[in-house]
């Protein structure tokens, strides 16, 4: 057994994610700036106060010392100047610590304060309203093409893939316990498919706009494409040598927690919005099962930042939530 250790100690994924908490619990968040101005003349200006009210007591009043501890006791207690500085920092602890614990890592302080003027949130497709986990559904084939021949190019082919798309078409001619031959070459088109070479076939994998870029006529599967991407299911087409030969489905299901989420945030006032480089029929299915009336479908991986900033033009304080390097973008630019 041979192990490869990539990372040690502090440059480990779990002790960037403790450094992620305690920098986040550690920093001063805008409130708690203006709180430590007004602690700076609040706190000495108690003190005065308390040690006026024992001077008074014990000079002119009649309970003696007893009488004036006891009232500057209570001067500093109903003013309570510690609770100021402290109310705000042990506050952003307690967040980011209770956040970490459902597995939101907080970046910083400003973060958690500027969540509370949050008016539209963004939620990638897959793998963030989806499980992620999708699984081939149907295999449509053109010609003399048998489904297993188309099954058995498309996997090899999507072996060079991290898509969870191309994972479940592997999978799948896995349980078929297909033989799949060696990849010789690999281009991912973002936002578009594959483009792949196997056993000597070119082989091309995805929506209609590639298809189209590379010349190749899928009229005749177009009605069903629309079909089922009015499911809700993501179909693609195939092309093996520059030839139509197929169609192949996938479907992820929507998480049990989707459509409560969204209903959660729209209580709150806020604007549910779908951005993803999916198609528009099948990202409106989507969208209509969680209640999400806002919908940004066949956007390129390099333009949804520029969506993101597009909302942030018109007004909108922009929460971003995504779960793929895809999302990485326009998770940056979101405020």
């Amino acid at each position: 057994m041979v192990v490869q250790v990539t990372a040690v100690g502090q440059d480990t994924a779990l002790a960037q994610i403790v450094r992620l908490v305690e920098d986040a619990q550690g920093s001063k968040v805008p409130m708690q700036r203006l709180a430590d101005r007004v602690s700076a003349w609040f706190v000495p200006l108690v003190l005065l106060l308390a040690a006026a009210t024992f001077a008074l007591w014990a000079l002119l009043g009649s309970g003696g010392m007893t009488m004036a501890i006891t009232t500057t006791i209570a001067v500093l207690i109903i003013a309570c100047p510690c609770a100021l500085g402290l109310a705000t920092p042990t506050a952003v602890m307690v967040g980011t610590g209770r956040a970490a614990e459902l597995g939101i890592l907080v970046g910083n302080g400003d973060a958690l304060e500027t969540a509370r003027r949050v008016t539209a949130v963004v939620l990638d497709k897959t793998g963030t309203i989806t499980r992620g986990k999708p699984v081939l559904t149907s295999i449509t084939t053109t010609g003399d093409w048998s489904e297993d021949d188309v099954l058995t190019l498309v996997a090899a082919a999507e072996t060079g893939s991290e898509h969870p798309v191309g994972q479940a078409i592997v999978d799948a001619a896995t349980n078929r316990q297909l033989m799949l031959p060696p990849l010789q070459s690999f281009d991912a088109v973002p936002g578009h498919g594959i483009d792949a070479t196997a056993n000597d076939r070119h082989v091309l994998v995805g929506n209609h706009a590639l298809m189209m870029a590379r010349g190749i006529d899928v009229t005749a599967l177009t009605a069903l494409v629309a079909d089922e991407a009015a499911h809700g299911r993501t179909p693609m087409f195939v092309a093996i040598d520059d030839e139509v030969a197929g169609v192949v489905t996938v479907a992820d299901t929507v998480k049990p927690e989707s459509a409560d989420a969204v209903a959660q945030l729209r209580a709150l006032g806020a604007q549910v919005w779908m951005l993803t480089g999916d198609n528009a029929a099948t990202a409106t299915a989507i969208a209509a099962q969680v209640g999400i009336d806002h919908v940004l479908a066949e956007v390129l991986p390099a333009d949804k930042a520029a969506k993101v900033r597009e909302l942030q033009g018109q007004g909108h304080v922009v929460a971003m939530a995504g779960d793929g390097i895809n999302d990485a973008a326009a998770l940056s630019a979101a405020d």
